[in-house]
């Protein structure tokens, strides 16, 4: 089983994630954990780094979950899984989400320092069905309908004990 989790910031990716790893033992990566520089903010790693540690965690797990919003890490890891989830709950629901987020300390030193990046996290959000860049809608819906194998689409929040 090589589940892939996607959409929007807040859309439920890493809840949903967790609960189908904890649920079916199932190793678990957060795209954000390879994507940006350790303890540094919205400071992305090269490219190629990123690349090499999606496909070294795909060739040393047999079982997975990895959950993102990044495009072009969702298509390379959509030929790997054996299936796809797009969480697609609608901006209101993301941006609401986004203000009840937990303190992530993988990611942020403190609570206040992730709630600094709150305001430019909601307006990149809130662009998500206008833009059309890797990480836009756009984007993941070409993904969600060019995948051939399994797939479901979430049009509303899924509670964690549905999954």
């Amino acid at each position: 089983m090589r589940i892939l989790v996607y959409g929007n910031s807040g859309s439920g990716k890493s809840s949903y994630a967790k609960a189908v790893a904890a649920r079916q033992g199932l190793a678990h990566l957060d795209l954000d954990a390879i994507v940006w520089e350790p303890g540094q903010i919205a400071v992305q790693r090269q490219p190629q780094e990123i690349a090499a540690s999606l496909q070294a965690f795909i060739d040393s797990e047999d079982c997975w979950v990895i959950e993102g919003c990044y495009g072009e890490l969702v298509q390379t890891a959509a030929s790997h899984c054996t299936e796809l989830v797009f969480l697609n709950p609608g901006l209101e629901a993301c941006l609401a989400n986004n203000l009840r987020r937990p303190w992530e300390p993988h990611k942020y030193a403190s609570m206040e320092a992730q709630n600094s990046m709150l305001a430019a996290l909601q307006d990149w959000v809130a662009a998500y069905y206008t833009r059309d860049d890797a990480w836009s809608y756009a984007a993941h819906r070409r993904i969600f309908d060019a995948h051939l194998g399994a797939k479901v689409e979430h049009p509303v929040l899924v509670r964690t004990d549905e999954v």
